[in-house]
């Protein structure tokens, strides 16, 4: 079998986001173990989940996800770049 590592950034660049961490806890509802991201719970069996502030840490913004639209071209201007 074969390791994957990531691909290194290039130096004194970070990474766009921080690394998850798997949590696990009780559901408070119905009593189940469950497991999430950062401190952050949804509960499969009775629908259960917790408060967002009460994670590990803070959510990342849309501007800090690389696929936002806010950090690519348009479609529409990429085709009118080509036409010229």
């Amino acid at each position: 079998m074969t390791r994957w590592e990531p691909p290194s950034l290039p130096s004194g660049e970070e990474p766009p986001l921080s690394a998850l961490e798997i949590t696990e806890t009780e559901c408070r509802q119905c009593g189940t173990l469950i497991a999430g991201l950062n401190g952050r719970y949804a509960c499969p069996l009775c629908g259960w989940v917790n408060d967002h502030l009460e994670g590990h840490s803070a959510l990342p913004t849309a501007q800090d996800d690389p696929d936002h639209p806010g950090k690519r071209p348009r479609r529409a201007a990429q085709r009118k770049s080509r036409l010229i």
